[in-house]
């Protein structure tokens, strides 16, 4: 690592005070006592979705929804809100994805995926819980004073979760495995696995960039700017997914790999192979650090999240 840039010690025990603050939050968010305007909360219901959501996951996105509100002095309190709101639709995609009608996977995150946990009706109705109560948290006074401000996050969380983010890329995905009509696999060019992967993985750490920027009200030049840098954070996590998809252990993954190559599912490492896959990911390490420059110094944690996602093992 370059002198003058944060150690993996200082950048770790940064990460792990969000995921502290994350499970804190999310598992008071999720209680049993009923909201205003709410009746009940099943208890197997409520049941599943907590399991889907606490106990596990890097929290990353989380994590850049608060650090990018911090270049601007945003208060913490309300950046959790918003990292919680993205990672509830996070984690509601993946029971949704862990499904056997979509990746059919029994192991998440080193324990049984949700279905397993409970059974198929019970995850989807989970997920979908997941993904309405994000809106609900984005939609909370607490999350900002201004109503426009709340606005303006649940339409960018709209956008990057559905039709032309990441829902639409899974639908891309399925459809370039053929699982539809006709039955035989795409070959996706270059192109458009990358358009593919913007939307499936990519959107929703754009969006956590976004929306530290949205609710610190930041100018034009700087949420171009982390548009930039979450542009390239997106696509150089799923380069790594796919890396590990490729080369990983599933003791340390916490999944099944080798399952890309299996379903034929298009990737850059299936197109570029490993070298080509690593260099195009040490290049965009360096595209989002560059996207960086116009915060300095203070930059420097979201430089360490981009040098993170290159070099994590799970």
């Amino acid at each position: 690592m370059r002198s003058g840039t944060l150690n993996a010690a200082a950048f770790a025990a940064r990460l792990d005070t969000v995921v502290a603050d994350m499970e804190a939050l999310l598992d008071g968010l999720l209680g049993a006592a009923p909201l205003a305007g709410e009746r009940s909360r099943p208890a197997r219901l409520l049941d599943a979705m907590r399991y889907a959501s606490l106990g596990g996951g890097k929290r990353f996105r989380p994590f850049l929804a608060v650090e990018s509100a911090a270049l601007f002095g945003a208060p913490r309190e309300r950046a959790l809100m918003v990292g919680a709101a993205v990672e509830l639709v996070h984690c509601y995609s993946l029971a949704h994805d862990d499904l056997p009608a979509m990746d059919n996977d029994d192991l998440r995150r080193g324990r049984p995926t949700t279905h397993k946990a409970f059974d198929e009706a019970t995850a989807i109705l989970a997920g979908d819980a997941l993904l309405t109560l994000a809106f609900d948290f984005l939609a909370r006074p607490e999350t900002h004073p201004d109503a426009g401000v709340r606005i303006e996050l649940v339409l960018a969380l709209a956008r990057a979760s559905g039709l032309g983010g990441m829902v639409g890329g899974q639908m891309i995905d399925l459809a370039a495995e053929g699982r539809f009509a006709g039955g035989e696999p795409q070959r996706l060019d270059r192109q458009a696995t990358e358009t593919l992967e913007a939307m499936k993985t990519g959107a929703l750490l754009r969006f956590s960039c976004a929306g530290g920027a949205i609710l610190a009200q930041a100018d034009g030049a700087a949420r171009a700017a982390l548009d930039r840098y979450g542009t390239a954070i997106g696509k150089a996590f799923q380069v790594a997914d796919d890396l590990l998809d490729a080369e990983g252990d599933p003791a340390t993954v916490g999944k099944a790999t080798n399952k890309d190559a299996a379903a034929h599912k298009a990737t850059l490492v299936s197109i570029m192979g490993i070298d080509g896959a690593r260099r195009a990911l040490a290049d965009l390490v360096a595209e989002a650090e560059a996207a960086l420059a116009p915060f300095g110094a203070d930059g420097e944690v979201l430089r360490a999240a981009a040098r993170f996602v290159a070099e994590r093992s799970h």
